[in-house]
């Protein structure tokens, strides 16, 4: 790559036309992050004031625009998990899996474990114990199979983070295909979409959930929320090393060619015509009267609305 090349900007996409902005947000955002940081002094996942702070901040105001309308202690529930799937990706997951991948599946089986149902983790391993918290009041106020969908998608993000970690030394290795069908779950928007309907109190049914709008509407979300952070983090992440850090515009560029401004014009066109789906499957499912389907398609443009918004965090931009 030439300087000229590697010096040229790398552009996000925009979404104007199919979710603009200002995105509402929960009054509770406030609240909600001194929640947390209240609850890192009670469970120690991070070691410093400053990850403390900062986690705290960008998952409260994250929570908050991810859903609205939640009252405040379901908020604070919600926000409490996010920043626990985060706080483990930062502390196991981005800083040590590469260069100690077998403790990095061990500390994934201690919480395979804990998603098990098995006997209360020692207090001393805080990343089990406070999983093992978060699940016993999300069963208080989940049906048995929302909290069943739940547990799988934190399964399913576990195993993807492991993989991750697999390819994070050579991430122009990794198949492409592959990569788009874990990126969901290692951004945790699965999760997110699972506590959806424990957190705003609804149920999609069987025949629901199989309808083909809402289908393409979960895909559409997730493949989103995935290639938005891709494109956001890109530059913060070759800054750490690798240069081409296991991402969307990486694996672009390993299968097309040309540059990695090339790839992050493809990216973001990919990013535009998923949202335009998106888009469309939302609007196929509202109606005038409410209802589950109604509910669900607002929950996850209310989520899609979090995604976008979180890239202009400090997280992002340093």
């Amino acid at each position: 790559m030439t300087t000229a090349n590697a010096a040229a900007p790398l552009p996000l996409p925009l979404f104007a036309t199919t979710f603009p902005g200002p995105f509402p947000a929960s009054p509770y955002g406030e609240h909600t992050e001194q929640q947390l940081l209240g609850w890192l002094e009670q469970h120690r996942l991070l070691r410093t004031s400053t990850a403390k702070d900062a986690l705290a901040n960008i998952t409260s105001h994250g929570a908050a625009r991810s859903f609205p309308t939640a009252d405040a202690d379901d908020l604070a529930l919600f926000a409490q998990l996010l920043l626990w799937l985060t706080a483990f990706d930062d502390v196991h997951g981005e800083t040590s899996a590469s260069n100690a991948p077998g403790l990095f599946v061990d500390h994934a089986s201690e919480l395979m474990l804990v998603l098990a149902g098995n006997n209360s983790p020692p207090a001393a391993n805080p990343f089990p114990t406070a999983l093992h918290h978060l699940l016993a009041r999300f069963q208080i106020r989940a049906s048995p199979t929302a909290y069943h969908r739940l547990t799988a998608t934190l399964r399913d993000t576990l195993i993807a983070l492991v993989w991750e970690a697999h390819h994070a030394a050579k991430p122009e290795k990794a198949e492409l295909k592959a990569y788009l069908a874990m990126r969901p779950h290692t951004v945790f928007v699965r999760v997110i979409m699972a506590t959806a309907e424990i957190i705003l109190d609804y149920e999609l049914t069987t025949a629901q959930r199989a309808q083909a709008p809402v289908r393409q509407l979960e895909t559409s979300v997730a493949n989103l929320a995935g290639w938005i952070n891709d494109l956001a983090s890109y530059k913060r992440e070759s800054a750490q090393g690798p240069a081409h850090p296991l991402s969307l515009p990486t694996l672009l560029q390993a299968q097309h060619g040309g540059t990695i401004q090339e790839a992050f014009a493809h990216a973001n066109d990919m990013c535009r015509r998923e949202a335009a789906n998106a888009r469309q499957s939302i609007t196929d499912l509202s109606d005038d009267h409410p209802n589950a389907l109604t509910t669900h398609a607002r929950a996850l443009e209310s989520i899609t609305h979090s995604f976008i918004w979180h890239t202009d965090h400090a997280r992002y931009r340093s």
